[in-house]
């Protein structure tokens, strides 16, 4: 694991704990991957790092428009306090695993080598929600180098049916 999300974890539990507090855990998310978009912009990011900049300005940077949770400005301003506001995209992601979690929901990415349609994806999301026991929310890729099948990924299960795949092995079978 990396040193980035083992700094990013405490930060990111924090966050879900105050959103579950305050059954704002939708408004949370989108406040969070808004700052972590914004965080990631190169001249965000530079202003982020730099010595002199102030808290209140940096804050200010990443609050989304329109919501102004007192809560989640508190939050960021810790996290301006303790120079980790570039660690706002790790602590962004392990927010919304965290949610999944909590929700009993499943992110799936489903990378086929041509689009899907809707009745193959529907098919394919109740395959996966009566393997996971949970919903599954999808999201689809497109790699024509897979050839042809596709590439699951959910978290720590990866299932591999693609094309590519398949050959790659039958070489390495009649290599041996």
């Amino acid at each position: 694991m990396s040193q980035a999300l083992t700094l990013a974890r405490p930060y990111a539990r924090a966050a879900f704990a105050l959103a579950q507090e305050g059954g704002r855990l939708p408004q949370w998310s989108q406040m969070i991957g808004f700052a972590a978009e914004a965080s990631a912009v190169p001249q965000a990011h530079d202003a982020l790092r730099h010595p002199l900049a102030k808290a209140e300005a940096l804050v200010d940077l990443l609050l989304p428009p329109g919501d102004s949770d007192p809560t989640f400005r508190r939050f960021l301003v810790e996290l301006a306090n303790h120079r980790r506001l570039t660690m706002l995209p790790e602590i962004s992601g392990l927010f919304e695993l965290l949610r999944a979690e909590a929700e009993h929901r499943v992110k799936a990415t489903v990378t086929s080598a041509q689009p899907l349609d809707e009745a193959t994806l529907a098919k394919l999301r109740e395959s996966l929600r009566k393997r996971f026991g949970r919903e599954v929310d999808v999201t689809t890729a497109v790699d024509a180098g897979l050839i042809g099948g596709a590439v699951i990924d959910a978290g720590d299960i990866v299932i591999d049916g693609s094309l590519r795949t398949k050959l790659a092995r039958l070489g390495a079978a009649l290599a041996n």
